[in-house]
């Protein structure tokens, strides 16, 4: 029964998501050519809040448990378990005043309204995962932004999205670029549950009544530590032990 009222809501929230990149795209365009970060980092933030509304359509609910009062005058690498394309909006919406950006694969800078506009312009980076020789300059050059301008990346270490909610074990070069170009930051880690139930029937129909939940863990400040892959390592292990079983 819940599959089958699953179709129409599915068809309804595709209606909705699908309207809401067409009309922020020229809303971001306007902010940025005419006003420039500012206005259009405060389009994006309510693209996100919007993009969270179209799921409510799917019944779908969010927790963000941050229960830590995180500075803003440092840069942060937030790093968190990946689970489906759903955990990108309430990140970048809850955590809106660290002004997050992301490490994206390159395909998703063409083609998607609004989305691919604010990877190119908002200050995210976009790597060739097949090409080093693109990925490794471009990662570097990204640490040094937010290390400059203190903003927040957000890295999904696993690569890929777990389908059933299962961690893989974490890639850490990019972690690795970033911790070396972002010496003053904090580390942030994040761990993301029930977001691939929403895909749990494939793409089509989507999961419906989900409790979306974000678990912001204690940051860690990486001056602190001497050995970097006892950070990481701790990092991983805050980040898995927290997802649901």
């Amino acid at each position: 029964m819940q599959k089958l009222l699953a179709y129409p809501l599915t068809v309804l929230y595709f209606v909705c998501f699908g309207l809401t990149l067409v009309v922020f795209h020229p809303i971001q365009w306007l902010c940025f050519n005419m006003f420039g970060y500012k206005a259009h980092k405060i389009s994006v933030d309510w693209l996100q809040f919007f993009l969270m509304r179209c799921l409510n359509v799917l019944g779908t609910r969010f927790t963000f448990n941050n229960p830590h009062n995180i500075t803003t005058d440092k840069p942060l690498i937030i790093v968190s378990n990946h689970q489906s394309m759903y955990d990108i909006s309430p990140i970048m919406w809850y955590m809106r005043k660290h002004h997050v950006k992301f490490v994206a694969k390159q395909e998703l800078g063409k083609g998607i309204p609004s989305v691919s506009y604010n990877l190119r312009h908002g200050g995210s980076v976009l790597i060739d995962r097949k090409n080093p020789r693109q990925a490794l300059p471009a990662m570097m050059e990204f640490g040094e932004y937010i290390e400059h301008n203190k903003r927040a990346a957000v890295i999904f270490p696993e690569g890929t999205r777990s389908k059933d909610g299962t961690p893989k074990p974490f890639k850490t070069k990019g972690l690795e670029i970033l911790m070396k170009k972002a010496p003053s930051a904090l580390i942030v880690p994040v761990t993301v549950n029930n977001s691939w139930k929403m895909l749990r029937y494939g793409k089509f129909p989507m999961g419906i009544g989900n409790h979306i939940k974000f678990t912001v863990h204690k940051p860690l400040e990486i001056a602190k530590f001497t050995d970097k892959v006892d950070l990481i390592q701790q990092v991983e292990k805050t980040v898995v032990e927290a997802i649901a079983k």
